[in-house]
């Protein structure tokens, strides 16, 4: 006599349906990284376009993740005789009642998800948010936290961001108008000058040769020579400190003394 072992449908086909999700992941996963993979056409990008993109695949791999986990949750249900049609039809009416109830959280999720599909900012950048500058500590699809320079971290929902200043997309121009003496010739101011750029230009943070542009402007007792660095995004505070310290230096060894005029620095995106 020959016994037959029968596994119930109840059994053994949530288990199918289960390995199946996991092994559609699994290639949807591989196809996403493939289709969205960084640099995958061989273009060098720089990491703050990698850390967008990285997270952009994330969200999207999660997003399928869950789609998955609700096709296969309701396929397991149908499996043990729940009419999974009316379970859709309820599930969408509840959506309907909890999007009334929580359109403030709506709201800020599509605002979140614009803002990182949209690459207005990611976490690290340096941004000006409705009028609060610091750097964005943390980047949610509810709420954005942005720490300014002396410590205070405002968190926003993004629903409620009006106006965005991203001051870490692109290189920042540095611009230095130094008030030179009328005594100091511009021959001998240049001569100085290019000691410095050459200093200055061994910085990392100089993306490219220190522009002397000329005299800006004539006074009195004094002219305007005006300068121009590009810089890395947000670094431009640096290299200027850089630059009035070998300018410094420059002033002792030729006995130059700086001109009593405010020294006015500005920097440009």
């Amino acid at each position: 006599m020959i016994l037959k072992f029968v596994i119930p449908d109840k059994i053994y086909k949530p288990i199918v349906f289960i390995l199946i999700a996991f092994v559609v992941y699994i290639i949807l996963s591989k196809v996403i990284n493939k289709v969205l993979v960084i640099n995958k056409f061989g273009i060098k990008k720089s990491k703050v376009q990698q850390k967008r993109e990285a997270t952009i695949v994330n969200l999207i791999k999660n997003v399928t993740k869950y789609i998955i986990a609700f096709i296969t949750i309701i396929s397991i249900l149908g499996v043990y005789g729940v009419k999974t049609t009316s379970l859709i039809a309820s599930v969408g009416v509840a959506g309907a009642i909890i999007g009334l109830a929580f359109q403030d959280i709506i709201k800020n999720l599509l605002a979140g998800i614009t803002i990182i599909f949209d690459n207005h900012y990611m976490q690290g950048d340096v941004v000006t948010i409705n009028g609060f500058k610091g750097e964005v500590i943390e980047l949610g699809l509810q709420a954005t936290k942005i720490k300014s320079y002396s410590g205070e971290v405002m968190v926003i929902g993004n629903s409620l961001i009006t106006s965005v200043i991203n001051h870490s997309m692109y290189n920042t121009k540095l611009i230095l108008e130094l008030p030179i003496s009328k005594d100091v010739s511009i021959s001998s101011l240049e001569s100085m000058l290019k000691v410095v750029g050459k200093k200055i230009r061994e910085m990392n943070e100089v993306q490219d040769e220190v522009h002397f542009l000329g005299v800006e402007k004539l006074n009195a007792n004094n002219y305007i020579y005006k300068v121009e660095i590009d810089c890395l995004p947000n670094n431009h505070y640096g290299v200027n400190r850089a630059f009035m310290k070998y300018l410094k230096e420059e002033y002792e060894k030729n006995n130059i003394n700086v001109p009593s005029e405010y020294l006015e620095i500005k920097s440009t995106k």
